[in-house]
């Protein structure tokens, strides 16, 4: 298994790297470069015409990336994250196009909640792009022995975080004029609109 230090130069010399999140193992690759992203998406056997989501270390970092973001959007960001979410936010500017998939003007963005290792080297390098450790169609790994053979062998890095809750991200869609919930995972669906419905008494 790798350590922090090789997890942050496999990423930083455009290689991929598998880390525990708050929710799965994850397949990453350094958020800014498109290059690096290809090879995530080859090695995951995933289409470019999916979207992939894009990991801040933190929440202050979300209006430099998706600078004009609506002030709408950013209360209901503030309002779930970090946490086991994946957000579906308006992308005004179309940055990030080699993760958008058919959608230019969406990204989907997470802050998880990480510690240890994972943590360290989301903190080092602030943007990653991220999708689950698996194969298509393949179960979300949970321990890292679950991430299969072909993608630990083209991972500059393999971090072994332990055990992991094993559901991946609630992913809710903030572009439209509700919260549109596209797949209910590691937060149930009743939490999700209870927590946005308070935004209009703040």
């Amino acid at each position: 298994m790798s350590g922090v230090g090789a997890a942050i130069a496999a990423l930083r010399r455009g290689g991929l790297a598998v880390l525990p999140t708050d929710t799965v193992y994850g397949l990453v690759a350094y958020g800014l470069s498109k290059a690096a992203a290809t090879e995530l998406y080859a090695a995951k056997g995933r289409e470019s015409r999916q979207p992939t989501a894009l990991l801040l270390a933190s929440l202050d970092l979300l209006p430099l990336a998706l600078p004009g973001l609506p002030t709408s959007a950013l209360r209901a960001a503030q309002a779930l994250l970090p946490g086991p979410f994946t957000l579906v936010l308006p992308n005004p500017d179309r940055r990030f196009p080699w993760l958008t998939g058919e959608r230019p003007e969406a990204l989907g963005v997470r802050v998880p909640v990480l510690r240890g290792p994972a943590q360290a080297v989301l903190a080092e390098l602030e943007l990653l792009v991220a999708t689950s450790a698996n194969l298509p169609g393949g179960a979300d790994p949970r321990v890292v022995e679950d991430v299969p053979a072909e993608i630990r062998k083209v991972a500059g890095a393999v971090v072994d975080g332990g055990p992991l809750p094993g559901t991946p991200s609630t992913v809710v869609d903030l572009t439209g004029a509700g919260p549109v919930i596209l797949r209910e995972g590691a937060v149930p669906v009743a939490e999700v609109l209870e927590r946005l419905a308070g935004l209009t008494d703040r």
